[in-house]
């Protein structure tokens, strides 16, 4: 009877460690996909933010030529200004087609992907 205790404690310390264990593992996996997502967005996003400053000083230039051309350099920011507004209003209709199902694809592929370690 003592050695069915024994057994039985036994059994019940393995499946304590193993649930234990498993619950580590869920936590550890979960922190890694967390910060390979995070990092992967802030480095998309520092990226992003140099592209913007660099597309507002050309977007600048671009409305001081056009101005110029014209003959008023308020005409050039006007030209610009519609040009972005009718772009919005693009981006607006198509944005779940454009912007919200490709981003939720890749965050998706990002948690899911599998990580290839080298022994």
């Amino acid at each position: 009877m003592n050695d069915n205790a024994t057994i039985l404690t036994t059994l019940l310390e393995r499946a304590e460690n193993y649930g234990i264990t498993t619950f580590e593992l869920f936590k550890l996996n979960a922190i890694d996909k967390s910060a390979d997502v995070v990092s992967s967005l802030i480095s998309r996003l520092a990226i992003l933010i140099t592209v913007v400053l660099s597309f507002i000083i050309i977007n600048i230039g671009f409305a001081l030529w056009i101005g110029k051309e014209l003959g008023e350099t308020f005409y050039g920011f006007f030209i610009i200004g519609v040009f972005y507004a009718l772009l919005a209003l693009l981006l607006h209709a198509f944005r779940h087609q454009w912007i919200k199902y490709p981003l939720s694809n890749s965050i998706i592929k990002q948690l899911l992907k599998k990580k290839h370690h080298e022994n």
